[in-house]
């Protein structure tokens, strides 16, 4: 079988012999809409359990909108229009609404920046700011020791409101929902102790239910609490092919359940080698961005099995915390076993990387330095065929094979 995977910025071909009866795991079409803005409407005109946003909010109130920053692919300029309509209807005026950037522990943006993420018409008639992590009020402590520690602005405002997209979380489960308040505008402690949870049973891609990173985030909700959320599922393009707005945990998980009906893949058993590409610029960036897919892609390949990824990593590593633990520790066992004695953001990556390189090999196709690639306990190649035959050179002639195109969104699992 001759296929393409996305590379950086181009397709690159190889060939698979059809005795290992590859297959493709390829996320399935999208329903066409009308258009992105009428989908958005459509959420906000019929809400799940929840009043409409117009009929909750009251003239003079302050009102908080918590969106995405510039690393996450939310089309707030398509969703925000939409929600100063809706809250236009009930006569809030714009000098009341704030746009809040939740930055987690990303750093500050730029006007610019800020200005392509909502457009140039929201822009101009809301305050849009980025959160602060250093200017929070303490607003309770969860039950398992993760301070509430939420950003003044979004605090101390009388009506919030979340926007945000669902896609997989390698630990929280999915995006979206409270995710927007934490870590979203919580501070820098907040986020480490909520992500510490990230080593605990439960804490994956897809799952939600026990899920112990999720269960301390909407746990958040009893001490800042949400009036009305907006969540959006996107197709390949990043464009909204779904909208769930309403209450903060049922509309999120009605936008998880139609992500699963077009990102989550039904697999009868994990392959001996699993072909995986992040689908290219921005996903393959560095390692740092690459992960996910690996992360995504570690339900599809057998316990010893190998993993070959296409990920250019033109910016190496991609995070100096997330380098210095790669550095710093020989092997995987190393970094996991560091994480759970002394937890740092940055350093977590490094400890979910080295737990799939416990299961399987992983062949790196790339452009970064082979020293850098075997430091990091894989296997560095430069070419995509040269891989893919050692990997079947070393599991055999009846190895079995996935070809995951889209590993940053695509979720393959047995159940």
């Amino acid at each position: 079988m001759d296929l393409k995977i996305r590379y950086f910025k181009e397709d690159i071909p190889f060939h698979v012999d059809d005795s290992h009866h590859p297959i493709v795991l390829n996320p399935r079409k999208c329903p066409a809409l009308e258009s992105e803005a009428a989908e958005v409407v459509r959420a906000l005109e019929h809400p799940i359990d929840s009043p409409r946003l117009k009929d909750i909010v009251k003239p003079g109130e302050k009102i908080v909108i918590v969106t995405s920053d510039i690393s996450r692919p939310m089309p707030s300029w398509v969703a925000l229009p939409c929600v100063l309509d809706e809250l236009g209807k009930a006569g809030v005026k714009d000098e009341d609404v704030t746009v809040v950037f939740g930055l987690g522990s990303h750093r500050k943006q730029t006007e610019e920046e800020k200005k392509r993420l909502v457009g140039e018409e929201v822009y101009n008639r809301v305050k849009c700011i980025d959160s602060d992590p250093d200017d929070f009020i303490h607003m309770g402590t969860c039950k398992n020791g993760t301070s509430v520690d939420i950003f003044r602005t979004v605090a101390e405002a009388d009506r919030r409101i979340l926007v945000g997209n669902v896609e997989y979380h390698y630990f929280a489960g999915y995006s979206g929902g409270m995710k927007a308040i934490m870590p979203g505008v919580s501070s820098r402690a907040a986020i480490q102790s909520n992500h510490r949870n990230m080593i605990r049973e439960g804490a994956y891609a897809g799952n939600l239910e026990g899920n112990p990173v999720r269960d301390d985030i909407e746990e958040v909700y009893q001490y800042c609490p949400v009036d009305f959320i907006l969540n959006v599922a996107l197709d390949e393009n990043h464009h909204i092919a779904y909208a769930a707005a309403g209450h903060h945990v049922k509309a999120h998980r009605k936008a998880c359940q139609f992500l699963d009906s077009i990102y989550k893949i039904h697999i009868d058993h994990p392959a001996d080698v699993v072909i995986v590409s992040t689908s290219g610029f921005p996903k393959d960036i560095n390692l740092y961005q690459a992960q996910k897919s690996i992360d995504n892609a570690k339900h599809s390949v057998k316990e010893g099995g190998i993993m070959v990824v296409a990920a250019a990593c033109k910016e190496g590593f991609g995070s100096d915390v997330f380098a210095k633990w790669i550095m710093q520790y020989d092997t995987p066992d190393d970094r996991i076993k560091a994480i759970h004695e002394h937890f740092e953001l940055g350093g977590h990556k490094s400890a979910a990387l080295a737990l799939v390189e416990k299961k399987c090999d992983i062949y790196l196709v790339t452009d970064m330095e082979d020293d850098l690639v075997r430091k990091a306990n894989m296997t560095p190649f430069h070419n995509l065929q040269e891989a893919v035959d050692a990997a079947f050179a070393k599991m055999g002639e009846n190895a079995s094979c996935y070809i995951i195109p889209d590993g940053g969104s695509t979720l393959p699992m047995e159940d």
